[in-house]
């Protein structure tokens, strides 16, 4: 599988767009990306891909200038115990 990450309205996505291998979905609002969900096919699991996901999704808040709102727990998680993503966390 690729481990290239697309982007396609709300959602980033690795391997083929109809059935991704990893997926995380997200909304912006106003100043605001709150990350849905992050999906990794069981298959593909323990590779880090869900991490590659929420490190993209960083980068996008970054680019377009928006705080981030992690409703889904594995973001949550991931952002939390990085220090340098506090910047992009919304309190």
């Amino acid at each position: 599988m690729e481990r290239m990450i697309h982007e396609d309205k709300g959602r980033l996505y690795m391997g083929v767009k109809q059935d991704p291998a990893a997926e995380l979905v997200f909304d912006v609002e106003d100043d605001t990306m709150i990350i849905l969900s992050t999906h990794v096919d069981p298959a593909e699991r323990e590779q880090g891909l869900g991490r590659e996901l929420v490190d993209e999704a960083v980068n996008y808040a970054r680019k377009h200038k928006l705080m981030i709102d992690p409703v889904c727990s594995f973001a949550h998680n991931v952002i939390e115990e990085t220090p340098e993503y506090q910047v992009v966390r919304k309190k």
